[in-house]
C-alpha cells in the first residue's frame, strides 16, 4: 500500500448546518419550516425555506403580541365556507384591533379615478365574421395546406367580397359557419392574441387582406364594425375604487405594524428585511 493515501473519514470536514431560527428565545422547528415552504413558491428550495421561515417568525411575533394583549378571537367563516383556525382568528382580531386606518373618501376615490382613466375604460367591441381552415400548428404540412386554402379564399373574395357568408357556410371548420361565419360581438381578450391584433388592424366593412394564423388554424377575417370602449362613469366604479384604496392603505399599515414588532424582538438565524404579515400579501 506504499504511496497510497488513506483518508480518514472521521477527519473529513462536516457540512455546516444553518443556525436555528429563533424568536425571543423560541426555536422555530425545521419540520414546521419544511411544511410551510410548500406555500412559498420560489426559484430554489433554499429560497422557499427562507420565505417560510420569515412567515413563521412573523406569525410567532403576532401570536406573542395577541397573547400579551390577551386576545383570543373567534374563528370566522369566509364566503367560500373556509373556517379560520384559532391562531388565524387571534391574528386577524389583533390586526383589526391594533391597526387603524382611515376609510378612503369620495375625494380620494375621484382623484384616483381621474388619474387612472384607462383602468375604467371598457374594452373595444368588434362585430366580426371569419372562415376557419382548421389545422394543428404542430403539423407543418397540414398548417401549410390551411394557409394555402386561406390565401386562395382571400383571392376569390377580393373579386367577390359579397360571397363571404356563403363561403363560410361551405368551407369554414368553425361552428359559426352555420351563421355565415358570424362571431357576433367579441373583445380582444376573448380571442387569441393574433386574432385580436388582426381585429385591431382590420378596416371595418372589409375583408382583412391577410390570413390570420392561430393555434386553431388559419382564418379569413371580415370586420363588420368596431365599437370603441367608453370610460365608465365614476358613480359606477366609486365603491370598487374605495375598497381597493382601503385595502392598499391597510396592507401598508400592517407592514408598518409588523416592522415595529420585528424591531423590538430578538430574532436569530434569519434576516427579515422587507418583512410583512403572512396574512397580508
Amino acid at each position: 500500500m506504499s504511496g497510497m493515501r488513506i483518508f480518514d473519514l472521521e477527519s473529513r470536514p462536516k457540512l455546516r448546518q444553518p443556525p436555528p431560527v429563533t424568536v425571543n428565545g423560541t426555536v422555530i422547528d425545521q419540520a414546521a419550516i419544511a411544511r410551510e415552504a410548500q406555500h412559498h413558491p420560489a426559484g430554489s428550495a433554499r429560497e422557499a425555506g427562507e420565505a417560510a421561515a420569515r412567515a413563521l417568525v412573523i406569525r410567532h411575533l403576532l401570536l406573542e403580541e395577541a397573547a400579551r394583549l390577551e386576545i383570543e378571537g373567534v374563528p370566522e367563516i369566509d364566503d367560500e365556507g373556509r373556517r379560520e383556525t384559532p391562531e388565524e382568528a387571534r391574528i386577524s382580531t389583533l390586526l383589526r384591533q391594533e391597526v387603524q386606518v382611515p376609510e378612503a373618501d369620495e375625494a380620494a376615490a375621484r382623484r384616483f379615478y381621474t388619474q387612472n382613466q384607462r383602468r375604467f375604460t371598457s374594452p373595444d367591441l368588434y362585430e366580426a365574421a371569419h372562415i376557419l381552415f382548421s389545422a394543428d400548428a404542430a403539423d407543418p404540412v397540414a398548417y401549410g395546406r390551411a394557409r394555402e386554402q386561406a390565401l386562395a379564399a382571400l383571392a376569390r373574395l377580393a373579386e367577390q367580397p359579397q360571397r363571404f357568408a356563403a363561403m363560410a357556410r361551405d368551407v369554414s371548420a368553425c361552428p359559426s359557419a352555420a351563421s355565415g361565419g358570424n362571431l357576433g360581438q367579441v373583445t380582444g381578450d376573448a380571442v387569441t392574441p393574433a386574432f385580436a391584433e388582426a381585429l385591431r388592424r382590420a378596416e371595418p366593412g372589409r375583408v382583412h387582406p391577410e390570413p390570420v394564423e392561430t393555434p386553431y388554424g388559419v382564418h379569413v377575417l371580415r370586420l363588420e364594425r368596431r365599437i370603441a370602449g367608453r370610460v365608465l362613469p365614476f358613480e359606477m366604479v366609486e365603491e370598487r375604487i374605495r375598497e381597493w384604496l382601503g385595502a392598499r392603505v391597510w396592507r401598508h399599515a400592517v407592514r408598518q405594524y409588523v416592522s415595529i414588532l420585528v424591531g423590538r424582538a430578538e430574532i436569530g438565524g434569519i434576516e427579515l428585511g422587507g418583512a410583512q404579515s403572512p396574512l397580508v400579501q
